[in-house]
């Protein structure tokens, strides 16, 4: 259901996360009815990421591979001059200044200015003079230019995922300066290598730094893809996270449409009613996720039938139940049911009879349930034996929230419907007293006991897949009429991206 996938790694990775391109992929007449997902991130997300350009931007240029430069002129009075430079790579690099621009309905127009970078590498050139006479010789040589970098990144849809298109690529030199170690070489052979050598070194610079450039935007394409997929898996429960539709570049914001069927084991969810609209989000917040009710409904049916709505409770957490409050009709109901039993012989255990149905309401998020309670006793030397079964069905509407790095589930109100009855204490259901306690207990500590349990596991799970790396400020989760909305503002983890540069690259 969330994923911050989308919300990584700098310019390159999820800006590119966010916004595809038609090019490849094809989408129906009505592509919002099978939206099951959106994100958008506003312009202020945008900026924010684009601090990080500056070490995406090194990255490549430290990464590409310079070719070995060749050549030959004629010289008068020195015959031919044969020249090389290899060994070429980057010695150091600063960035200045870093910019973007969501040009709308185009492309994420970045631009990079005043980039200092030294090359270093070794010369070797050789001739041969007018009287036969051949020399060789081969000197260290180190590059300083000053550069202007401009990227339109083109974002294109294969395979209903994102692909990036960096090859839009210009580098402008204001200045590209020779130094030959020591400066001891004759004055003529600088200017030759400065003037001659200085196009081509250029035409070199451009062609592998953006080929690098272009590379790494798709390496972090990829792997921002993976990263959003792998937040939204489970073992065996999944959600298609594959694009919807064409997504929107606005100047003020880039937005995504994902399909967001649930997919488990051979069972593939349908999904063709959406009521998403671009409307239904604003633009205050730097980064907004929009889900629809049909997601969670598929995410519980998952859920039931692999067998994770079950719970098992014993010992102090059983007593905590049975043991609320301290009351004659308290003390009565449990020596009946547990008939003198310790709670550390006895274990309660609560399951899903079916899955649960999910609407999305404005007071909240609203669970309907069919609800089976067992409790079965241990007496020392007997054998076990069920004292207690119980069918309900029940409905809850619950408030969620995340602050602290954990989610927290709070049940505003509950109501409960006894459908079977079965207790050894009152074997014919005639006496209120217990079934009253147990409407009562249910009520006002059962459930609050099973969404105690379902909140840290969801926190376990998120965790799990890196959502506590991130600083996630003012997290807000609004329900409307069939959908949810989760608005918040971050700020970006720098070790998260130095990280994957060292893993990756």
């Amino acid at each position: 259901m969330l994923w911050a996938g989308r919300m990584r790694l700098g310019t390159f990775g999820i800006l590119l996360m966010l916004a595809h391109a038609s090019a490849a992929c094809e989408f129906g007449p009505f592509p919002y009815s099978f939206t099951g997902i959106v994100c958008r991130m506003t312009k202020p997300a945008a900026l924010l990421l684009n601090q990080e350009t500056a070490q995406v931007i090194q990255a490549a240029f430290r990464n590409a591979r310079f070719p070995n430069i060749t050549g030959e002129r004629s010289m008068r009075l020195l015959g031919k001059v044969a020249y090389g430079l290899t060994n070429i790579q980057v010695n150091d690099l600063s960035i200045e200044q870093s910019e973007v621009e969501l040009k709308e309905n185009d492309a994420i127009h970045i631009a990079i200015k005043n980039v200092t970078a030294f090359f270093k590498g070794t010369l070797t050139y050789g001739y041969a003079g007018a009287w036969f006479l051949q020399l060789f010789h081969s000197v260290d040589f180190e590059i300083e230019s000053s550069i202007d970098l401009q990227i339109n990144i083109k974002l294109i849809c294969q395979k209903d995922q994102v692909a990036a298109d960096a090859s839009d690529c210009y580098l402008t030199f204001h200045k590209l300066t020779l130094h030959l170690q020591g400066d001891k070489e004759p004055g003529w052979l600088k200017q030759l290598f400065t003037d001659f050598i200085s196009f081509t070194l250029k035409l070199v610079l451009k062609g592998e730094v953006c080929n690098e450039i272009n590379f790494v935007a798709q390496v972090l394409a990829n792997f921002v893809h993976d990263l959003a997929a792998n937040f939204v898996r489970d073992e065996d429960i999944s959600v298609d996270i594959s694009l919807a539709s064409v997504p929107l570049i606005k100047a003020n914001y880039l937005e995504s449409h994902h399909k967001g069927l649930v997919l488990y084991k051979n069972y593939s969810d349908v999904f063709s009613d959406s009521v998403f609209s671009p409307s239904l989000l604003t633009e205050s917040r730097m980064l907004y996720f929009w889900l629809s009710e049909h997601i969670l409904n598929s995410l519980a049916s998952a859920a039931f039938l692999d067998k994770r709505l079950m719970l098992t409770i014993r010992g102090e957490k059983l007593q905590a139940l049975f043991e609320v409050e301290d009351t004659e009709a308290q003390r009565k109901a449990v020596q009946m049911i547990f008939q003198g039993t310790s709670y550390n012989d006895s274990v309660a255990k609560v399951w899903s009879l079916a899955h649960p149905q999910i609407s999305v309401q404005p007071e909240g998020t609203v669970v309907k349930s069919s609800v089976a309670v067992e409790v079965s006793i241990f007496p020392l030397g007997e054998e076990p034996l069920m004292v207690l079964y119980m069918e309900k069905e029940i409905t809850v509407t619950i408030q969620a929230a995340y602050a602290e790095k954990k989610l927290m589930l709070h049940p505003l109100d509950s109501r409960t419907e006894v459908k079977v009855f079965k207790c050894t204490a009152d074997p014919s259901g005639n006496d209120p007293s217990i079934r009253n306690f147990l409407q009562k207990m249910i009520s006002g500590v059962g459930i609050p006991e099973v969404i105690s349990r379902i909140e840290p596991a969801l926190t376990s799970l998120m965790n799990s897949k890196g959502l506590h790396l991130f600083e996630i400020r003012n997290p807000e989760i609004i329900t409307r009429k069939g959908y949810v909305i989760v608005q918040l503002d971050f700020s970006f983890p720098n070790h998260l991206l130095l990280d994957f540069l060292e893993k990756r690259l």
